[in-house]
């Protein structure tokens, strides 16, 4: 299940996504296989974490970015000058 999600909704040759999904569960499949382009451990400024995304989906990176803090993959410091995955 969890394969079939990522080969539907990620290009194998580029890593890109083809598109966001809708659905909850695959949306959660979707943000566990972006955030493995991310180091634990690793601090992040907001560009790093753009440029990041961008490479993965250029039309709404900004999106993928707060998915990834708002389903709890990422924290984001209080000033949100710093960005880590979480572990």
């Amino acid at each position: 299940k969890r394969r079939k999600t990522v080969d539907t909704y990620f290009n194998a040759e580029t890593g890109a996504l083809k598109q966001f999904p809708a659905r909850e569960k695959k949306k959660i499949i979707v943000l566990m296989e972006i955030a493995k382009n991310f180091r634990p451990g690793q601090e992040y400024s907001e560009k790093e974490v753009n440029r990041i995304l961008q490479r993965i989906y250029e039309e709404d990176y900004v999106t993928l970015r707060r998915y990834l803090i708002e389903y709890g993959f990422m924290d984001r410091s209080d000033d949100c000058r710093v960005y880590r995955i979480k572990e």
